[in-house]
C-alpha cells in the first residue's frame, strides 16, 4: 500500500498547488510559514516557523504525560471536543469512505489548532500535539490515497508588501544615481554595477536597506520552496524586480519539444531547459559558495541535491527529513534519467559523492538518528515523529511494536496521542492490512480506559465494539460497574445495543462479577456473625438493576437474583436478601412463560423453570423468617402488670381496679394476637420444611445444564437454613406452651417421606432432642404422658 519510491513530480514540480498557512510565524520578519500537501512535505514545518521559545522542544517530549491530562489545562479543555467529534466522524463514514474520513480527522485537528491559544507551557504542549497530529493525518492521506489535495491559502501578497518592489535593489540604484550627479565619494563602498553577480564579483555590498530586503526575500523564497511552492516563489521574485532569480528557479524542468514528434504544421511551445545539466552544476556550485547568504545557498542546494548546505538551515527534525528526502528524490530522478539515456553529460561534473549516493528511506532515518544536532536527536524520539517515520517506511509491524512499548511505559500517554493511535489502528484495519492484533487490542483497551476515566459515557460503547466479542463483553461490563448514576444506566445499555454489543452477556457478566467478589464460603458460621447490610452488600443489591431494563432478560435477572440471595441467606443477611427480592418485578414468572410460549414452546427450559422454583423457595423462606420476626417482636412486648398502689383511700382502690382491668384487656388482646402470629409462623415455617414437589431448594427438572456451584450452594442452604428454621419453630411452640405440637415436629423431621433429618448435623440433632426432652418434661408435669396423651389407668 505504501509507495516505496516517492512521486517525483509532486515534489519537484508542484505547479498549480496552493498550500495553506498552518503555522504561527516566528517573528515579524518572516510571516510566511507554509505547509505543503505532497507526501514528503505534508508533515513538516518550515525552518522559520514554530515558537520563539524552543525550550518546549528541548524537553523530552517522550515524557509528556499527566501534565497534559489535568482538568485545569486550558489547552486540553479547548481541545476536549475532539473526542466526541472523532467518534462522530468515525461513525458517519463507512469503510468505502475511509479517505474522506481521514480528511475529516485532519480538518478537525486543523480547526482545534486555531482555537487552542495561549502562552503557558501546557497549552503550548496541547497545541503542539494537535499540530503534529494534523500533519500526520495529512501524511497518511497522501501515502495511502496517492492523491494530493489542493490546499487553500490566503492572499500571499498581504504578508510581503513591506519589501515587494518593481525595481531590484532600489536603494542601491538611487545611491548610484546620486553619486553620478554629484560626483561625491561614498564613505561606504557600494557596488558600481547592478547585474545579479555584481556583489559577488566586485566584492562590494548593496545599500543597507537592500541587503535587509534581500535577506528577507531569500528567507521567504526558501520557505516557499520548502513548502513545494516553486511557482509562487518565482512570482514573488518577479514582483520584487528579480526576474533573473525566477529564471534560476526554472531550470530544473526537463526539456521537451513536442514539434519533433507531433507532425503538426503549427508550432507548439517548447517546454523545459535544454541546458538542464549545466544549470544543475551551477546550482551545486552556488550552494557551495560560502560568500552567499545561507538561505540562497539552501535554495540552490535543494534544486541540485546538495545536502550539506540544505541541512545548514534545517533546525528541526521535520526540516531534516524533508532535506534528506528532497536530496534522495533528486538523486533518484538523475539515476533514472541516466539509465534512460536522457541525461546530459554536464551532470557528470557533479561531485562523486552525489553521483554515487545510494539513498533509501531507511538510510535517511538512520542518518537522522546519528545527527549531531541535539534538537534533531531529541525530536527523533518524539511520539509523532516515530509514527511518521514508520508510516513513511510502510513498516506497520515496527509501528505497532512502538505502540506496545509506549503502552507499557511507566508514564501515561497524552490523551490526544492515544486518541490518534486508536483511530490510526482503526484506519489500517479498514484497509484490510495485516496487523498485530494483540497490539491493536491493547491500543483500543487503553483508549477505552481513558474514556471511562474521563467519564466519556457516550463514547465508550462504539470503541468497545471494535474489540473481539468476548473481550468487548468483559470491557463494557467493567465500564458498567463504574456507572453509579441510575439515570445513566438505560442510556449506557441503549448505546451498547446501538453499537452491536451483546447486551445480555454484558449485563449478566456485570452481575456475576459483583456478586462473586465476596469469597465467603457456604458453611456454618458462628452465632456472632455480622448480619448488617454492608456497602459491598448494597453494591450486590444495586447491580441487579442492570438486568431489569429489558423484559427479555427476566429469566437471567431471576437466576442472578437467586444467586445473590443464596449468599445472603447463608450469611443470615435477611434484610439484604429481602432488598434483592423486592427488586425482582412481580410479573417476572409470567413474562418468562409468555416469552417461551410466544416462540412456540409448550414449556420453558429446565433452567428457567428451576430458577422460578428456587425463587419461590426463597420467598417461602423469607416469609417464614419475617413471620418469626413479627412473632418474636410481639412476644417480647407483653403488657406489664401494674404494681398495686396502697389501698388506704377509696379513690386509690378504684384506680387500682381500673388499671387491673386495662391490663387484663391488653393482655387478652396481646395473647390473641400472639396466637394468630404463632399460627402464622408455624404455617410459614412448615411451608418451607414441607415444600411441595420434592422439598425446599431441590430442583424439579433434572434435565437442565449442570451447574455444580449452584447445586452445592442449594444443598448447603438446606443444611444451613432448614435446621435453623426447625429450631425457631420449636422455640415458638415451646414458648407458646404448645409442647405436644413441638413433639409432632420430631415426627416430621424423622419422617422418611421428607428425610429432613439428613440436613441436620449430629450436634444439631443432639441439641434438638435435648429441646424436645424439655417439652416432654413439661407435659409430664401436666399429668400426661411424655408425648402429651392422657395416661391410661
Amino acid at each position: 500500500v505504501t509507495p516505496r519510491v516517492p512521486d517525483v513530480s509532486s515534489i519537484l514540480a508542484p505547479g498549480g498547488r496552493t498550500p495553506r498557512y498552518t503555522h504561527t510565524p516566528r517573528n515579524a520578519l518572516s510571516s510566511m510559514n507554509l505547509d505543503d500537501s505532497d507526501w514528503t512535505n505534508s508533515m513538516y514545518t518550515s525552518p522559520v516557523s514554530g515558537m520563539e521559545n524552543t525550550s518546549f522542544f528541548t524537553d523530552d517530549i517522550t515524557n509528556l504525560s499527566s501534565a497534559l491530562l489535568k482538568e485545569d489545562d486550558p489547552g486540553e479543555a479547548a481541545a476536549a471536543s475532539l473526542f466526541p467529534e472523532f467518534l462522530g466522524s468515525f461513525l458517519k463514514h463507512s469503510s468505502s469512505a475511509v479517505f474522506e474520513l481521514l480528511e475529516e480527522y485532519q480538518a478537525l485537528c486543523q480547526d482545534k489548532v486555531g482555537s487552542v491559544a495561549g502562552q503557558n507551557s501546557k497549552t503550548a504542549g496541547v497545541r503542539w500535539l494537535l499540530l503534529q497530529e494534523n500533519c500526520t493525518w495529512r501524511l497518511i492521506t497522501s501515502l495511502y490515497r496517492y492523491l494530493i489535495a489542493k490546499d487553500q491559502i490566503g492572499d500571499f501578497s498581504d504578508n510581503i508588501e513591506y519589501y515587494a518592489k518593481n525595481v531590484c535593489w532600489e536603494n542601491t540604484l538611487h545611491a548610484l544615481k546620486l553619486r553620478r550627479k554629484s560626483g561625491a565619494a561614498f564613505t561606504v563602498p557600494l557596488v558600481t554595477e547592478l547585474d545579479p553577480d555584481a556583489p559577488l564579483r566586485q566584492q562590494r555590498p548593496l545599500a543597507d536597506l537592500d541587503r535587509e530586503d534581500d535577506v528577507r526575500l531569500l528567507k521567504n523564497l526558501f520557505t516557499l520552496i520548502r513548502a513545494g511552492m516553486t511557482e509562487e516563489a518565482q512570482r514573488l521574485c518577479k514582483r520584487c524586480g528579480q526576474a533573473w532569480r525566477a529564471a534560476t528557479l526554472e531550470g530544473w524542468k526537463l526539456y521537451h519539444d513536442p514539434n519533433m514528434t507531433s507532425g503538426s504544421i503549427e508550432l507548439q511551445p517548447v517546454e523545459g531547459n535544454p541546458q538542464r545539466g549545466i544549470w544543475k552544476a551551477c546550482c551545486w556550485r552556488m550552494a557551495e559558495e560560502e560568500q552567499l547568504n545561507r538561505y540562497e545557498r539552501a535554495i540552490y542546494a535543494s534544486l541540485s541535491g546538495n545536502l550539506k548546505p540544505l541541512l545548514a538551515v534545517c533546525e528541526s527534525w521535520e526540516d531534516c527529513v524533508w532535506a534528506h528526502f528532497r536530496v534522495m528524490v533528486d538523486s533518484l530522478v538523475e539515476k533514472d534519467l541516466m539509465s534512460s539515456g536522457m541525461a546530459h553529460q554536464e551532470v557528470e561534473t557533479l561531485p562523486r559523492e552525489y553521483l554515487e549516493a545510494n539513498w533509501t528511506m531507511e538510510k535517511v532515518f538512520e542518518e537522522l538518528q546519528a545527527s549531531e544536532t541535539k534538537r534533531v536527536l531529541e525530536e527523533t524520539r518524539e511520539h509523532y515523529h516515530v509514527i511518521q517515520k514508520f508510516v513513511i517506511l510502510g513498516d506497520l509491524d515496527g509501528l505497532l511494536e512502538e505502540f506496545s512499548d509506549w503502552l507499557t511505559a511507566s508514564k501515561p500517554l497524552p490523551s490526544h496521542l492515544l486518541r490518534f493511535m486508536t483511530h490510526l489502528v482503526l484506519f489500517f484495519r479498514s484497509l484490510g492490512l495485516a496487523l498485530k492484533e494483540e497490539v491493536c487490542v491493547d491500543v483500543l483497551k487503553a483508549y477505552v480506559s481513558l474514556l471511562i476515566r474521563d467519564q466519556q459515557t457516550e463514547l465508550v460503547a462504539s470503541y468497545v465494539s471494535q474489540l473481539p466479542a468476548e473481550l468487548a463483553t468483559a470491557q463494557y461490563a467493567a465500564f458498567l460497574e463504574t456507572v453509579n448514576q441510575p439515570e445513566l444506566r438505560p442510556r449506557c445499555l441503549q448505546l451498547a445495543t446501538d453499537a452491536g454489543l451483546d447486551v445480555a452477556a454484558i449485563t449478566k457478566l456485570v452481575v456475576e462479577t459483583v456478586r462473586e467478589r465476596d469469597e465467603t464460603e457456604f458453611t456454618h458460621h458462628s452465632q456472632t456473625l455480622e448480619t448488617a447490610t454492608t456497602k459491598e452488600d448494597l453494591r450486590k443489591i444495586d447491580v441487579i438493576d442492570w438486568l431489569l431494563f429489558d423484559p427479555a432478560h427476566r429469566a437471567e435477572s431471576l437466576k442472578q437474583s437467586n444467586a445473590i440471595m443464596r449468599k445472603f441467606l447463608a450469611l443470615q443477611k435477611h434484610d439484604a436478601a429481602k432488598a434483592v427480592f423486592s427488586k425482582v418485578p412481580e410479573d417476572s414468572m409470567r413474562e418468562i412463560y409468555c416469552q417461551w410460549t410466544g416462540v412456540g414452546q409448550t414449556t420453558a427450559p429446565a433452567e428457567d423453570e428451576n430458577a422460578i422454583r428456587e425463587h419461590l423457595c426463597i420467598r417461602a423462606y423469607l416469609e417464614a423468617h419475617e413471620a418469626f420476626t413479627d412473632w418474636f417482636s410481639h412476644s417480647s412486648s407483653a403488657p406489664q402488670k401494674p404494681a398495686p398502689a396502697p389501698e388506704a383511700k377509696f379513690t386509690e382502690r378504684v384506680a387500682n381496679e381500673m388499671r387491673e382491668k386495662e391490663y387484663e384487656s391488653s393482655l387478652a388482646a396481646w395473647s390473641a394476637r400472639l396466637d394468630v402470629l404463632t399460627e402464622d409462623v408455624k404455617e410459614r415455617i412448615y411451608n418451607v420444611l414441607l415444600f411441595v414437589d420434592g422439598g425446599w431448594m431441590i430442583d424439579n427438572r433434572q434435565d437442565s445444564e449442570q451447574d455444580s456451584e449452584r447445586s452445592h450452594q442449594m444443598a448447603a442452604l438446606r443444611s444451613l437454613c432448614l435446621p435453623r428454621l426447625s429450631f425457631l419453630l420449636l422455640s415458638v411452640l415451646q414458648n407458646s406452651s404448645r409442647h405436644q405440637e413441638a413433639l409432632r415436629l420430631a415426627d416430621i423431621i424423622s419422617s422418611d417421606q421428607h428425610r429432613l433429618y439428613q440436613v441436620f448435623s449430629k450436634e444439631e440433632l443432639r441439641r434438638f432432642l435435648q429441646k424436645l426432652r424439655e417439652s416432654s418434661l413439661a407435659l409430664l408435669d401436666r399429668g400426661v404422658d411424655p408425648l402429651g396423651y392422657e395416661l391410661q389407668p
